[in-house]
């Protein structure tokens, strides 16, 4: 394969794949600018993991777009080199040739880079919101009589996986997700998930702090202090002993617990409940 030949071939074929980029890209925005509101928004709440869930699928059609950009590009190459695209540059210097060769190789390794980070972070994406959807559906299965779920809920520091708030309570659950180790275990040790054996440690510090700014936000509202409860939940860990009365560590089996920490000074009355699912409901609407 002689340089002016590959030359030719690569230069239908990345001119094709842009242009088939460009219209793949434009479709997708005019897709999303027709149908983006539901049809019935103001009755529709957040989903569990609704965030990854789209995280997820923005993934998987850039992913989706790499691959099909990657596939058209060998085959118009293939069908341009079959064709005869040398006399495309027949007649340049060689030199011309070669660096155009070496800047579509630097591109190709970009666009490969840029495919393999798009891959891990759905890998990634993928196992935070299976373990919220686990958790999710666990907290709508035993919150009957208990509270109302909210999932979602955004604060001035951050994002709180879930909120149950009912008669009994404010609760906060933040889902920790991490591949499961054989025969593996976390404990809380001051501010610190320990993983073992042999996982990265995870601070619970800024979980506090959404969980903080959440309480000032029902401070706001009701014009008095309401604790909210934190539960860090970690999907398909076994659990050992806790050193900590702030947190409630839990997986998504032992998830029942939270329904047995409460304490009488946590209680709310029946219209500061009302009040709070109102605002709740208001910040987790799918249109939100």
């Amino acid at each position: 394969m002689d340089i002016e030949s590959f030359s030719g071939a690569a230069t239908v074929a990345l001119a094709s794949t842009i242009v088939f980029v460009l219209v793949v890209k434009s479709w997708q925005i005019i897709s999303r600018s027709v149908g983006s509101s539901p049809s019935f928004a103001d009755n529709i709440m957040r989903e569990a993991a609704q965030r990854f869930r789209d995280e997820f699928d923005r993934l998987s059609s850039t992913q989706a777009n790499y691959l099909s950009a990657a596939l058209v590009f060998v085959v118009l190459f293939i069908a341009a080199y079959v064709l005869n695209a040398e006399r495309l540059y027949v007649g340049y210097p060689a030199w011309q040739l070669y660096m155009f060769m070496s800047v579509l190789a630097i591109g190709g390794l970009l666009a490969l880079a840029r495919l393999v980070q798009t891959f891990v972070s759905r890998h990634q994406v993928r196992l935070l919101r299976d373990a919220n959807i686990a958790v999710g559906h666990e907290l709508q299965r035993i919150a009957a009589g208990f509270g109302r779920v909210y999932h979602d809920v955004e604060t001035t520091a951050g994002v709180i996986d879930h909120v149950i708030v009912g008669q009994n309570g404010a609760y906060a659950i933040n889902v920790f997700a991490r591949r499961l180790a054989k025969a593996g275990h976390v404990e809380l040790e001051n501010n610190t998930l320990m993983f073992e054996p042999g996982g990265k440690p995870r601070s619970i510090v800024d979980t506090a702090k959404r969980i903080a700014a959440l309480e000032r936000d029902f401070r706001r509202l009701l014009d008095h202090r309401v604790r909210v409860r934190s539960v860090i939940a970690v999907p398909g860990w076994q659990v050992h002993e806790q050193s900590c009365e702030e947190h409630l560590v839990v997986n998504d089996r032992s998830l029942p617990m939270l329904r047995g920490w409460k304490d009488q000074a946590d209680y709310l009355m029946n219209e500061d409940v009302d009040t709070l699912h109102q605002m709740l409901t208001s910040v987790t609407k799918a249109s939100a």
